[in-house]
């Protein structure tokens, strides 16, 4: 049966983010995700959790500086330590809310990083997390963006991902398997889904073009939720688009595909 996050990052941006919560519960939601947590005391995020029964299925690793268009440094070999703190962080956090899998933003190739040396820096960070993330019973994902949004991203593709991730060596890294960056950079997205279902630990959507809600492009969405209940997918589907008309009015989508 689906099961529907609600990406606060992305939903309910016109409300300051702790009150996002009891936003996303009133319209239905019982899990939430976003990008980071770390700008909030746990305690504050677990109050908001509990207060409206809601589950928070996933957030990121720590990925640099954001605001300065950072988008994650562990392709990078000089920030190994920085990186490896930010696990830390990660599993502070996601003890203190009941948060059972993170995910790691790649990050952007450095021109003067060649892409071997990238790779390696990133197997071997994955792998310390990994490793790091199963003692505490957390789950590590990557994910593949794509490289229109943002440009020079180093993990674009599913295969890149799976390859990598069998070079960690480690039985505790999964994919994240978001459909609106795969859908841009590879298509075939039932096939490989299906195909690759086993190490799917993690779906988000958006539609195409526009990255807004189900319904509003070209993806089938109505037929994919049918195939990940078919093939016996019971993981969270986080909802990360951009609502076309507010968040409010864009939900009708749901029910329009057959969704609570």
């Amino acid at each position: 049966m689906t099961k529907l996050a609600a990406n606060l990052t992305m939903l309910f941006s016109e409300l300051p983010f702790l009150d996002r919560f009891e936003a996303a519960a009133r319209a239905g939601f019982t899990g939430v995700e976003f990008l980071f947590p770390y700008a909030y005391e746990p305690a504050a995020l677990r109050e908001r959790l509990e207060r409206y029964r809601l589950q928070l299925v996933l957030h990121n690793l720590p990925a640099g500086d954001w605001d300065a268009g950072e988008r994650g440094i562990a392709c990078h070999p000089d920030r190994v330590h920085e990186f490896r703190a930010g696990v830390d962080d990660a599993i502070r956090y996601a003890t203190a809310l009941g948060v059972k899998q993170v995910n790691c933003l790649a990050g952007i190739r450095p021109p003067t990083v060649a892409p071997a040396e990238a790779r390696e820096a990133l197997v071997a960070n994955l792998r310390h997390a990994a490793d790091k993330l199963g003692r505490h019973g957390i789950r590590l994902l990557v994910e593949p963006i794509n490289t229109f949004d943002i440009p020079g991203f180093f993990l674009s593709g599913t295969q890149q991902a799976l390859d990598i991730l069998r070079d960690t060596g480690s039985d505790n890294v999964y994919l994240q398997y978001d459909i609106y960056h795969m859908q841009r950079m590879e298509g075939e997205l039932a096939a490989t889904i299906r195909r690759h279902i086993d190490r799917i630990a993690h779906v988000q959507l958006a539609d195409n073009p526009g990255r807004h809600e189900p319904g509003t492009g070209e993806i089938n969405y109505r037929f994919l939720f049918g195939l990940l209940d078919d093939i016996g997918y019971d993981g969270w589907i986080g909802c990360e688009y951009k609502p076309r008309d507010g968040t409010a009015a864009g939900l009708g989508w749901r029910a329009a595909h057959g969704l609570r």
